[in-house]
């Protein structure tokens, strides 16, 4: 028999049951009949109409998203609404929609132990574990992880390295701290991390990569003596753990997986300024 949408939400609620997500989170099926056949699965980071536009042209019977598109409350989802454009067309292309986001960030593997691999992190462990008792609560398990470089290296070096290893986006990827400070322990967050700022400096890390860091939170962290800062685009710390995923269902199921390369980060332009010898000098006369 083949695969169903209900046979893909048992194998996905295996590997990230949705009782591991934070309470303010919305996981699980959004959209599809349980008993509709599935042969092929799109993975992707956000539910967007380009994204959308990529699994209908692939021939996706089902996509499995990171980031919910019904996080808070609606009282419609009238086709006259940009989330209800996509639900109507997900419908009408009889496309079912599951979510993974805070189960598959807390899960061992999950979200941050791909971005971990990208820097080929060993002797990993979370950055932020679930709090005694909570239905995450297990080995390995928390956001975040916390690993040890192959090789050290200057904060300078790693800012390269981060950028040639992470998906490529506008945003790239920017450092806070001293360029010429050694990184031997790397601690990272798919997502937006700055609420992790003070778990990175109990721990010790010598510099936490993460998304979304904003001006006051970092610039106090780094008076404070916490470790270097690494801010890359959102987008590009969770696109990893879509490879992860993605091989999970083809392992575990009778269907193909295809997986999203398109760039969802809303940031598109970057420019950096000239450094002060590249100016033009100043003429006289």
């Amino acid at each position: 028999m083949s695969t169903t949408v209900a046979g893909v939400v048992a194998a996905l609620d295996r590997r990230y049951p949705p009782a591991w997500a934070e309470e303010w989170d919305r996981v699980g099926l959004v959209l599809g009949e349980p008993d509709r056949p599935v042969h092929r699965v799109a993975c992707v980071v956000d539910v967007v109409p380009e994204t959308v536009d990529e699994a209908l042209d692939a021939g996706a019977d089902m996509i499995v998203a990171h980031h919910p598109l019904l996080l808070r409350g609606v009282s419609s989802v009238a086709a006259t609404t940009y989330k209800g454009r996509i639900v109507h067309r997900l419908i009408k292309a009889d496309v079912a929609l599951h979510v993974a986001h805070t189960n598959a960030d807390v899960a061992d593997p999950g979200v941050s132990d791909a971005l971990a691999a990208r820097f080929g992190l060993t002797g990993l462990r979370p950055l932020h574990p679930p709090r005694p008792g909570s239905p995450a609560a297990g080995p390995g398990r928390g956001i975040g992880r916390i690993g040890e470089l192959p090789t050290p290296m200057t904060l300078a070096e790693l800012t390269r390295l981060a950028a040639a290893v992470l998906p490529v986006t506008a945003w790239g990827v920017r450092a806070a701290g001293d360029p010429g400070r050694m990184v031997r322990t790397l601690a990272v967050s798919g997502g937006s991390g700055d609420g992790f700022l003070t778990e990175a400096t109990a721990a010790g890390v010598d510099a936490f990569l993460t998304a979304d860091l904003r001006h006051h939170p970092a610039g106090e962290h780094l008076a404070a003596g916490g470790p270097a800062l690494l801010d890359a685009a959102h987008w590009a710390t969770e696109r990893p753990w879509l490879d992860d995923l993605a091989a999970y269902l083809a392992a575990e199921l009778d269907v193909e997986t295809v997986v999203s390369d398109l760039d969802t980060d809303p940031w598109t332009v970057h420019a950096a300024a000239p450094r002060p010898d590249d100016k033009e000098p100043r003429r006289e006369g």
